[in-house]
This record gives structure tokens, C-alpha cells and sequence, in this order.
């Protein structure tokens, strides 16, 4: 049984290794890669009531095909220190100055975040526009996935009692649903496997629900339906994952 394991494993790698060659200058050709990427992007829609600006680094595995048609699967962190209505969403736990008490007696150190994801499956195309090569132009990409954010709230020492464990649910907000995504920027594939990169600009739109039972601050569960959006530049570098020679591309 080991020994026939080893043999297909050999036989699919033997196939994933066995190439003919063509330069990146001269022709299309299939490149898989991943790929690392960072966006600053703006809220739009419900989601401008609960933050401002953010951060979004991620990555994914991309699949360029011959014919210049993209494909890949993709993972987004959303992150950002500008959450609106801090001291409304703790009143009820407050004192009249706006400080939560701790266990001890003291003031409460606490933080709040944005926090989310965006989980998705990417298509589109490549334009052969402004390019050097036939692999490089214009790319047009839309996306399919999940979309979810919440507040995430830190306590210095986790010595407040109302917002440990479960009770801190009931103020984060936690909210998620199905988004799509839209693309337009450049993308360059050079005969470096150092230089190949993009850029441009992302659209998010996802239609999401607030997914606690009940919210404290509000002494009630929110039923609501929310269209979140978010809009920014985005830039990435892209790393090919297969063998090469100094100058050629290869593709299966």
C-alpha cells in the first residue's frame, strides 16, 4: 500500500514537472502562483455606522491560464483601531464619567477594534493593454465569497466582569453574510519570479445580518438587514510556483 502511494505521488509530481518551454515575452502561458496583498479601503452602506477606515492584508492562490482568463481562491483580514460609538455601546456598564469598573475597583483599560474577514473565490481576465508582454495588461476580477466583521473589544488584564467571557458577546457586533467583490487595476508578469505584481482598485458589497441574540446595549436583538460596503486601493506581489530557467516561463 506505501509502495503505491510513493508511485502515484511520484507519477503526479513526475507530470506537474514535465514542461515545454516558452518566454514570457513571446507568448500566453499558464501560470499558477500565489500571491500576498495589502488594500486601505473605505466603509460604505450599514457599515460606516460601525467604522471608519481600515486595513486589509491578505493572500491567495491565482491560476493564469493560456488565454489570459484568472482564477483563483482568496483570504482577507480587515482590521482597524476607528470604531464609531465606543462610549455609547458601553453606557449601560459606565459610570457617569465613561469609565467601565474593573474587578478591582479601578478603571477598566479598554480597546476597541474592527475586526473581520473576507473569504472568496476570484475569476476574470487579463486585457493585453499598455503591456510589455502578452501575460501583463489589464485585469478585471470578480469575487464570490464571505463577508463577516465584528468590534473586537480587549480588556488590559481581562478584569472587567461585564465584558468577560459570553457577556462580551452581547457588544461586539458580530455580523456576517454573503458579499461579492469587483477588480480593475494592472497586473505584470515578468521573466523574474521576483517582479511580477498588481494594483488597482476593489469594490465590496455584502448583504449581511447582526448574528447575536441580543444586544446589551440596545436591550434588544437586532433584525434588521445590512448592506455593507467597502472601496480602496489594493497592491500585491505574486510569486509563480513552479521551476523555471533564468529567463523562461514554463506551462504544462
Amino acid at each position: 500500500m506505501k509502495k503505491t502511494i510513493l508511485l502515484s505521488f511520484g507519477i503526479i509530481l513526475l507530470s506537474f514537472l514535465s514542461f515545454a518551454q516558452s518566454n514570457v515575452k513571446d507568448s500566453t502561458i499558464f501560470i499558477p502562483s500565489m500571491y500576498g496583498e495589502f488594500a486601505y479601503q473605505f466603509p460604505g452602506g450599514n457599515l460606516v455606522k460601525e467604522f471608519s477606515s481600515n486595513g486589509n492584508v491578505g493572500g491567495g492562490f491565482m491560476i493564469k491560464t493560456k488565454r489570459n482568463f484568472v482564477f483563483g481562491l482568496e483570504y482577507n483580514y480587515l482590521f482597524g483601531n476607528n470604531v464609531k460609538n465606543e462610549n455609547i455601546l458601553l453606557k449601560d456598564i459606565s459610570t457617569s464619567q465613561g469609565y467601565v469598573i474593573s474587578s478591582g475597583g479601578t478603571y477598566a483599560d479598554i480597546h476597541m477594534y474592527e475586526n473581520g474577514t473576507f473569504i472568496s473565490a476570484k475569476f476574470g481576465k487579463i486585457f493585453n493593454v499598455l503591456s510589455p508582454n502578452k501575460n501583463s495588461g489589464i485585469m478585471i476580477l470578480g469575487g464570490l465569497g464571505f463577508f463577516q466583521h465584528k468590534i473586537r473589544i480587549d480588556v488590559t488584564d481581562n478584569n472587567a466582569y461585564n465584558l468577560s467571557g459570553d457577556y462580551k458577546k452581547g457588544y461586539d457586533r458580530m455580523t456576517y453574510g454573503p458579499g461579492i467583490s469587483e477588480f480593475i487595476g494592472y497586473v505584470y508578469y515578468g521573466n523574474s519570479r521576483l517582479v511580477n505584481f498588481f494594483f488597482g482598485f476593489e469594490f465590496v458589497q455584502a448583504w449581511t445580518k447582526n448574528r447575536r441574540d441580543f444586544n446589551f446595549d440596545t436591550m434588544s436583538k437586532d433584525n434588521s438587514n445590512h448592506f455593507d460596503i467597502l472601496s480602496g486601493f489594493k497592491v500585491g506581489w505574486i510569486i509563480p510556483v513552479f521551476n523555471r530557467t533564468p529567463r523562461d516561463f514554463y506551462y504544462f
